[in-house]
């Protein structure tokens, strides 16, 4: 019986070890775009789809597809850092106007919390929005955002209202997972 524990204990520790891509402690997966210089983790069981014309990366859930995050890639008027266009809540209350909910959208965000943190000396800003949709649903969003070389990342998770609660954890996660270089 011990050597039947042992054998399956040396299987699952060689499986984690041969796939390093992977945090299979929180059943994350780890997304890297060197090419722009970002990465962030993602729900294993999460697709990557294809979006023309808007986000640079999209994945969302395989059963829910409403749940997913993303990347949008923006320039940053005359080199500036992300501090010089305005601190958490007023970039906070600019993205709310300009992505989330535009004019004329029938969408609605409220910004009800903020953070900022430093990583590596770059800085970020930590937004949570409640977002209600043109049909009343609510939305839930959480989003990162950084600057690096003259280009504003913004990360974004995004799952209905009544998940969140169930969600909230792994979407912190996801979002505190993202970093830019």
């Amino acid at each position: 019986m011990w050597k039947r524990i042992a054998l399956i204990l040396v299987l699952v520790f060689s499986i984690s070890l041969s796939n390093p891509g992977v945090a299979t402690a929180s059943g994350l997966k780890s997304f890297i775009d060197s090419a722009d210089g970002y990465q962030f983790l993602y729900p294993n069981g999460w697709l990557q789809v294809k979006v023309a014309n808007g986000p640079d990366v999209v994945f969302h859930d395989l059963i829910e597809v409403s749940e997913n995050v993303s990347v949008v890639i923006s320039p940053v008027p005359d080199g500036r850092t992300l501090t010089e266009l305005g601190t958490p809540t007023e970039v906070g209350y600019k993205l709310g106007k300009s992505a989330l909910a535009p004019v004329d959208s029938g969408r609605s965000a409220e910004l009800i919390n903020v953070g900022q943190k430093e990583v590596d000396g770059k800085t970020y800003y930590l937004l949570e929005y409640e977002i209600t949709l043109a049909n009343q649903q609510k939305r839930h969003n959480a989003s990162s955002i950084a600057v690096s070389r003259g280009k504003l990342f913004t990360f974004n998770a995004s799952v209905p209202e009544k998940r969140w609660k169930k969600l909230q954890r792994t979407i912190d996660e996801l979002v505190n997972s993202f970093t830019v270089y």
